[in-house]
């Protein structure tokens, strides 16, 4: 098992749901990336999503996408995401890193280099919003022989053809997106999210997340007795991207996080 699978085996074990926070790597600084993923985990996350700066971010809405604009125009490329994780890995070698983004910088860099560094790194997974599954065999087998595992997304408007094949191939875990659009992008509908990811949890090999919509305490604990854990993003961006210093962004980071994992914690078990 990888850094994931134990992870999730370990909540599993105490009757825990994950909370998996998202943070564009290089913002709001490309000094405070590694103290705020520190800072997240001391607040509660379990895994840590970190976001790969791209030009052209197609699912994300205007708070993720300017945070990405910004992170690149400070040089946050994917050596500087390699090296924020292997710097985070020198006191932190248990807390799961999946990286998510788009396929384009991979297949600049080549899939097989790509996944040697991120595996060297320390990165456990990747998430890549516009590598269908019909065309993931070939990356996945790339990346699997480096020990990452290729985490898929399913969204309401999946089929149910395709939405057994990703039960049927998931690594890691899934992540549902809760509503058709882009991140931070409405309101979350936990009624309509209920009946999806229960048939996903049935069929899946491995946990069930739900993100999008994600955005406070009273959110992450609405959806703890459906899903198997939260992924909260804009939300999370949006207060760093306020912060001035490294240090003003790991305490907002800290602080942020500490009600969601209360509220995950107590909040009605499955």
């Amino acid at each position: 098992m990888n850094r994931i699978d134990t992870r999730f085996a370990a909540l599993r074990g105490a009757g825990r749901k994950a909370l998996i926070p998202f943070i564009t790597c290089g913002d709001p600084s490309l000094e405070a990336t590694v103290p705020v993923m520190h800072a997240l985990v001391e607040g509660g996350a379990d895994v840590i999503e970190l976001g790969m700066p791209f030009s052209d971010p197609m699912a994300d809405g205007p708070v993720i996408q300017r945070s990405s604009e910004r992170a690149l125009s400070r040089g946050a490329g994917t050596r500087h995401v390699m090296a924020c994780v292997r710097e985070f890995r020198s006191t932190d070698a248990h807390t799961p890193i999946v990286l998510m983004g788009y396929l384009n910088p991979i297949e600049m860099r080549g899939p097989e280099v790509f996944a040697h560094e991120a595996a060297d790194a320390g990165v456990d997974g990747l998430l890549l919003v516009d590598l269908p599954p019909e065309e993931a065999a070939g990356h996945r087998e790339v990346f699997n022989r480096a020990g990452l595992a290729l985490i898929p997304l399913a969204a309401p408007t999946t089929s149910d053809a395709r939405r057994d094949r990703m039960a049927a191939e998931a690594q890691g875990y899934v992540y549902y997106v809760s509503f058709a659009g882009v991140t931070g992008g409405a309101q979350l509908d936990t009624k309509a999210v209920r009946a999806p990811v229960h048939a996903l949890r049935e069929r899946a090999r491995v946990p069930v997340v739900v993100g999008f919509g994600v955005r406070d305490a009273a959110s992450a604990a609405a959806l703890a007795p459906m899903a198997d854990g939260v992924v909260v993003g804009s939300a999370l961006v949006d207060v760093l991207s306020r912060a001035g210093t490294a240090g003003e962004a790991a305490d907002a980071a800290r602080e942020f996080m500490q009600p969601l994992r209360q509220a995950l914690d107590e909040a009605p078990r499955d």
